[in-house]
């Protein structure tokens, strides 16, 4: 048993290695170690989910400021959620309306004033932070693909990164655009988690409620890493990160460094 799970992690990282993204490969290494650490939008305050008490000094969420947060409270990087406008700009914004204007049917201009800031663009985010931190980008809504792999082509990212959606379709037209393109379908209900089967992806996003040691072994199996998200309780964390998870997304990175800031063996000897 403790050979066959070795074998499995070695196929896995080997594979990961043989792909076109030379990124991928350096962040499969490092999460020998632990899980790779990513804030959820960069970050988000826990009080919001009744998770804390006391306010928090967390600049807004899917902001270069927040990005710059996590990264300095010890993520290896962040999730951050793309759209675009009625002119084709690929804006980090989560909601598809913001204060009553649809964001797909809204310019650029209309859309930060609504929002009464300059929102980042996803050209933005790979310019700044591609070089120092792993990014993993979901894509919102279809439509956006040749000018997502054009971006990526234009700033491809050096520290890791994946291109994440809920939307099969959209990652299908990535892969048929680019495949050297690292995918990650990302999963919320149980009706849909055998889709990943399917899917040309590398990484397997399931909400954390879905997770079991079992998934996350027969993941391993197909040579695809597993991450999973939204985890925001320390028990859960490392029992996740025991299991063999390859990655955590947190709304706190706080919390992910003060569980994580003494790297110790992701699995346990038994599967070593």
């Amino acid at each position: 048993m403790a050979g066959t799970a070795h074998s499995v992690k070695k196929a896995q990282t080997e594979r990961i290695r043989m792909d076109e993204s030379d990124a991928v490969g350096h962040v499969a290494a490092r999460t020998e170690a632990r899980p790779l650490l990513l804030g959820h939008r960069g970050a988000r305050p826990l009080s919001h989910f009744r998770l804390a008490t006391a306010k928090e000094n967390i600049p807004p969420e899917n902001t270069h400021a927040c990005f710059e947060y996590a990264l300095a409270n010890g993520c290896d990087g962040f999730e951050f959620d793309v759209r675009a406008t009625r002119d084709g700009r690929l804006v980090i914004c989560h909601n598809a309306w913001v204060r009553g204007y649809k964001v797909s049917a809204s310019s650029f201009e209309t859309v930060c004033a609504r929002c009464r800031m300059i929102l980042p663009r996803l050209e933005d985010v790979l310019s700044v932070f591609g070089n120092r931190a792993y990014l993993d980008i979901e894509v919102k809504v279809p439509g956006c693909e040749p000018r997502i792999v054009e971006a990526i082509r234009k700033h491809r990212p050096s520290s890791g990164f994946m291109v994440s959606s809920f939307l099969p379709q959209v990652l299908r037209r990535l892969h048929h655009l680019d495949r050297s393109v690292p995918l990650g379908y990302v999963c919320n209900r149980a009706s849909n988690l055998g889709a990943w089967r399917e899917l040309p992806i590398r990484v397997f996003l399931p909400h954390h409620k879905l997770i079991t040691k079992h998934l996350v072994e027969h993941v391993h199996e197909r040579g695809i890493q597993i991450y999973t998200w939204t985890v925001n309780r320390e028990a859960e964390l490392r029992q996740f990160a025991e299991w063999g998870v390859d990655g955590l997304i947190s709304d706190d990175p706080k919390l992910l460094h003060r569980v994580f800031r003494r790297p110790a063996p992701m699995v346990s000897k038994s599967r070593a």
